[in-house]
């Protein structure tokens, strides 16, 4: 069956043995190949996560099936200067720092928030979710490692919304966000951009391009210039993970 597959799509199929393939040696304008799939795999380890970040890939898949790995081009990032704020936001930020039952918190609670993304319905998805037990698994090792982190908004001690994403070096990828009570999953988005700006992390990896990411200020990038900024970011030193809503301050 993975022969068929692969000569159906005519994308590579990677063993466990094998490198990725680069983005930048992958076939473009194929009218047989989705556009931004550019390998498959049998199973997802830690280890493969951090080789296709490091190259601008990531997975996204279901079960049954293989694990399918992407470049989209154009690609998809939120400019973190740019991040646009409403009237309404606006209002919500100034309330929440005004209000100690509201918090921002970082890395109190990675489990909890890419169990609630995997628990969150998205517009336009049929079917099971995308983060399956094993991006769970590999997600969390990731956090344990360092590299993935978790942005949470907290009320009365509630976890209400949140997001989780992976940073390496100066870039930063957004994997999933979820929100259970109005513009809670926009407050720690709006941390995140306000802390980003503060160390320098010029881009959050958005992957794919949508009205929602667009009404947030996301654009679609080229992929070369996306692929050459990343290879500029990738190996400086990542900032510390240590902030709160204090810096909701920057975007009133």
């Amino acid at each position: 069956p993975h022969t068929t597959l692969c000569r159906m799509t005519v994308v590579p199929w990677i063993f466990d043995d094998e490198p990725l393939p680069s983005p930048k040696n992958a076939p473009s304008n194929d009218p047989n190949i989705p556009n931004g799939l550019i390998a498959l795999t049998e199973s997802i380890s830690t280890q493969r996560l951090i080789e296709a970040y490091r190259q601008g890939i990531f997975p996204w898949y279901s079960r049954p099936g293989p694990v399918m790995w992407w470049c989209t081009s154009p690609r998809m990032a939120l400019e973190t200067s740019k991040f646009k704020v409403s009237q309404s936001l606006k209002k919500t930020i100034r309330a929440v720092l005004l209000n100690p039952s509201w918090e921002i918190r970082v890395d109190c609670a990675f489990k909890e928030v890419i169990q609630a993304c995997a628990n969150s319905p998205r517009n336009g998805e049929v079917g099971d979710t995308w983060i399956t037990p094993a991006i769970i698994e590999y997600y969390g090792e990731l956090h344990q490692m360092g590299l993935a982190h978790s942005v949470e908004t907290w009320h009365d001690g509630q976890l209400v919304g949140g997001l989780y994403g992976v940073n390496l070096g100066k870039m930063l990828y957004g994997e999933s966000m979820f929100t259970r009570v109005d513009n809670a999953s926009k407050l720690a988005l709006a941390a995140l951009c306000a802390w980003c700006v503060q160390v320098g992390i010029r881009y959050i990896d958005c992957q794919q391009e949508t009205s929602h990411l667009a009404s947030l200020g996301a654009s679609p990038l080229p992929q070369d210039y996306f692929l050459n900024w990343l290879e500029s970011q990738i190996d400086l030193p990542a900032p510390l993970w240590n902030w709160d809503k204090s810096v909701l301050l920057e975007i009133q």
